[in-house]
C-alpha cells in the first residue's frame, strides 16, 4: 500500500483554503477520504506536463479542489505538494493548457 504524505507547504495551503472558502468543518475528513484512494492508485492521478512534468493532479472532496502530488515509485510513496482552487487562473491545469506551455 502506498504511504500518502502532506508538505508542509500542502498542509498550510489548506488551511488557508480552509479560511478564505468558508470550508466545513470536516473539510479534513473529507480530504483524507480523498487521498486514500491514492494508497491503492497512486498512478489514478492525471499527469502535468511542461514545468510541472513529473506531477499529477486528482480532484478532492469538491470538483473544484485540485491535489496535486508526485508519486516516487520506488518508495511507493505520493507526496501531496499543494491543494488549489481549479477556477483559479493559477491552477496548474490552467497553467498548462496556456499557449507556449507543453502539454
Amino acid at each position: 500500500m502506498t504511504r500518502v504524505e502532506l508538505s508542509l507547504a500542502a498542509s498550510e495551503q489548506l488551511e488557508r483554503l480552509i479560511v478564505t472558502h468558508s470550508l466545513p468543518a470536516n473539510t479534513n475528513p473529507r480530504v483524507g477520504r480523498s487521498l486514500r484512494l491514492l494508497e491503492q492508485f497512486p498512478s489514478m492521478g492525471r499527469h502535468l506536463g511542461g514545468q510541472l512534468e513529473g506531477f499529477r493532479f486528482i480532484l478532492g472532496p469538491w470538483r473544484w479542489l485540485l491535489i496535486v502530488y508526485a508519486y516516487e515509485e520506488p518508495a511507493d510513496r505520493a507526496l501531496v505538494v499543494d491543494f488549489q482552487d481549479a477556477r483559479s487562473s493559477t491552477a496548474v491545469t490552467s497553467l498548462a493548457t496556456r499557449p507556449g506551455n507543453p502539454r
